[in-house]
């Protein structure tokens, strides 16, 4: 099975991702529109956090989109990381201007993110990064040097916790979640997830998919009306609060030269199914039905069209994790299963921003045994997590019986 989703295969998500070729992001001059949230200050305890957090994620959005229209003109922009998986000057870029805007705002809170700096010391590549984050940067600092770039992702690479103070409240990134799908074109999913920790809690999330896009015409569910907002060719921004629901908008990218129109924001919510063989499933794509356990008791299928019995949808795989929390938060997906393996360590920066817009639109997320999943269990770093079994993510209605089904493993 493809390891992206195709423009034929997405048809099975009821969605729609119709090739575009815009002209260069750099020849155009784009502004970032800042909006109030969808829930009242009062109501919002990180208010505040949530409303920055959206803010330069974004502007991460934007700077990724900027560095795909000219990606494939730079090969050096494209090199492979020890655990042979691809990184490139986008997600670079985007943890070096969230580690520069939330340290400017927030200069008490530490990052906890994925990449460090040596990858582009050895490789030549500091020169564009900072050129990407600077012309993706808010217009109150366009000063920042090489070396405040480098610094900056190093601050999230880095161990924030090793000399002993392990503050209660940190930031996690997700600087490209899916590169793969970054790579693959523009039928392809990747997320920027950013969510802030207290006390172990999530407290809040933004996530910003700039390839998302819905054809709502079929979509089973008996709100359709209130998601016709988020259709757009710039993706969408999802954001929870601990208390205040999850919800998402139009990404706000506008050209200086058209009328404003403001983007709406549209509660989210998981879908409605109740019954194991009607839900729509869907898995890591370096995983087959065949090695879950549920696979003893259902076959699967990826033809929407033809589900038999003892049959499930398993929708076609896309590249990283967030994007399968965003569509069951959204209602895309009924259930996403991970299978813990031994030789691959699972970071909290492919689930936590995840974890809370599911829990906020209605869904559960534990591990196999019905366990919380614990984001403070890595002492050291707050960098690993480690379900038991593996991750399980439902709308909740369906969570037991997933849970008693993995528990014949």
């Amino acid at each position: 099975m493809d390891l992206f989703l195709s423009a034929p295969n997405f048809s099975t998500l009821r969605c729609t991702h119709p090739y575009r070729s815009p002209a260069p992001l750099r020849s155009r001059i784009f502004t970032v529109r800042s909006s109030s949230l969808p829930f009242p200050i009062q109501k919002a305890k990180y208010y505040r956090e949530l409303q920055a957090a959206v803010g330069v994620v974004e502007r991460a959005c934007r700077l990724c989109l900027d560095v795909k229209s000219s990606l494939f003109s730079y090969d050096e922009r494209i090199i492979e990381k020890n655990d042979q998986t691809p990184v490139t000057v986008a997600d670079f870029g985007v943890q070096a201007l969230v580690s520069l805007e939330l340290g400017k705002l927030f200069p008490s809170i530490p990052l906890v993110a994925e990449e460090d700096s040596a990858f582009l010391r050895t490789n030549n590549l500091a020169d564009p990064v900072v050129n990407a984050v600077i012309g993706s940067s808010s217009s109150v600092d366009k000063s920042w040097t090489k070396a405040d770039v480098l610094e900056a992702i190093d601050r999230g690479g880095e161990d924030a916790f090793a000399f002993g103070t392990r503050p209660a409240t940190y930031w996690v990134l997700d600087p490209i979640d899916g590169t793969r799908g970054f790579l693959k074109g523009t039928e392809a999913l990747y997320v920027v997830g950013l969510a802030l920790i207290v006390d172990g809690e999530i407290e809040l999330a933004v996530m910003g998919c700039p390839n998302w896009q819905e054809d709502l015409a079929n979509r089973p569910t008996p709100d359709v009306q209130e998601f016709e907002n988020i259709l757009s060719e710039s993706g969408i921004v999802m954001v929870a609060h601990r208390g205040c629901g999850t919800w998402a908008k139009r990404l706000s990218f506008e050209q200086q030269t058209t009328i404003s129109v403001p983007s709406r924001w549209t509660r989210c919510s998981v879908d409605y199914y109740s019954l194991v063989h009607e839900a729509r499933f869907c898995i890591p794509e370096s995983q087959t039905w065949d090695s879950l356990p549920l696979s003893a008791l259902f076959s699967a299928t990826t033809d929407a069209d033809s589900v038999g019995d003892n049959q499930i949808l398993l929708l076609p795989k896309c590249c990283g994790s967030l994007c399968k929390y965003l569509m069951v938060a959204s209602g895309r997906a009924s259930v996403f299963i991970l299978r813990s393996r031994v030789q691959k360590t699972i970071k909290a920066w492919d689930h936590a921003a995840g974890i809370i817009c599911v829990h906020e639109a209605g869904g559960q997320v534990t591990d196999w045994k019905g366990n919380q999943i614990d984001l403070s269990a890595d002492q050291t770093g707050r960098r690993i997590i480690f379900p038991s079994g593996g991750v399980v993510v439902t709308n909740g209605n369906l969570h037991n019986q997933i849970i008693e089904m993995t528990s014949f493993d």
